[in-house]
């Protein structure tokens, strides 16, 4: 009798879990190891942009209409007292952008941020983490963060053109 009442439940299950996407069940190609999911540095203190770093990140869609994309860009230096990464802080923070529609296969974005350099004659090893999250309804269906890496191939607002980096130094 207890099989007979759970067999209703049981295929109803069964069917929702079917009309999830591959992607969405843990299955299929994840999105997180996608390499169309990339940040890298594409402007670094050049001469028509003094004291700025340029960070550009490429997002895959999961191919889900109804999600949306949105990425946060944000500037990190590295501290000379404990040799570790940190956040610039408000001033090298984009907030999140939304980017448009999971339904496509990438979308890409990019944020310029200007960096004041030590007055004392120093320089800055800065580099940027990127945040991207795939939302259904404003609520985050999938999280991932990124560091800058140089990568191969054409960025888009690059200066110099075709310029990628890891991290940026400002003098």
């Amino acid at each position: 009798m207890v099989a007979r009442s759970a067999t209703p439940a049981l295929a109803a299950l069964l069917a929702c879990a079917a009309a999830v996407p591959a992607d969405a069940a843990g299955k299929g190609r994840s999105i997180a190891k996608s390499k169309l999911l990339w940040a890298t540095v594409n402007v670094c203190d050049t001469v028509d942009k003094p004291n700025v770093i340029g960070i550009r990140a490429s997002m895959p869609g999961s191919g889900i209409r109804s999600e949306r994309m949105y990425v946060r860009f944000q500037v990190q230096f590295r501290a000379a007292a404990d040799r570790k990464w940190h956040n610039v802080g408000k001033a090298g923070d984009s907030g999140f952008i939304a980017i448009g529609s999971a339904r496509y296969r990438a979308r890409q974005a990019g944020r310029n941020f200007t960096i004041k350099p030590p007055s004392d004659g120093g320089a800055y090893r800065l580099r940027g983490a990127v945040t991207y999250e795939w939302r259904i309804d404003g609520k985050v269906v999938r999280r991932v963060r990124k560091r800058t890496l140089k990568r191969r191939g054409a960025t888009r607002g690059a200066d110099p053109k075709g310029y990628s980096a890891g991290s940026c130094v400002i003098r």
